[in-house]
């Protein structure tokens, strides 16, 4: 609940609550911090955005990283890629064998760490909810 709150206020709001935070209990806030965020939410960066961050991740992370990804969070990465990589990756993603779900969720985190930082750089935005957050 902690987390939605924060995923629906403005960025100045959610900043100096979370360093007040940090300051206080910064275990608890590194836990909420994972829970503001996660890989599902990457349908919330606009397709500039998705690209920027494609450029900064590595294939086999992302290839990982989609293995238990839903069908929205898939097309979103496809359709920010070249058709050839694209089919590449859809390729490799049915061919993929099994893999260790804590190695999946290792790769959607560090996706997910990634994308903050590029949000704290100003390089991509992400819209967390709230009509003055859209994106136009």
């Amino acid at each position: 609940p902690v987390a939605e709150m924060l995923n629906v206020m403005d960025k100045n709001t959610e900043t100096s609550i979370m360093s007040r935070l940090e300051e206080k209990d910064p275990i608890l806030a590194e836990e909420i911090r994972k829970l503001m965020f996660v890989f599902e939410d990457v349908i919330k960066i606009d397709d500039r955005g998705i690209q920027t961050l494609l450029k900064e991740i590595d294939n086999s992370k992302l290839l990982l990283a989609l293995k238990t990804a839903n069908e929205e969070v898939k097309e979103k990465i496809f359709k920010n890629l070249s058709t050839r990589a694209a089919t590449m990756l859809r390729e490799d993603l049915d061919n993929m064998g099994p893999a260790k779900l804590s190695d999946v969720e290792t790769s959607q985190q560090e996706i997910v760490n990634v994308a903050r930082r590029l949000e704290q750089e100003g390089k991509i935005l992400i819209a967390r909810g709230g009509a003055e957050d859209a994106l136009v």
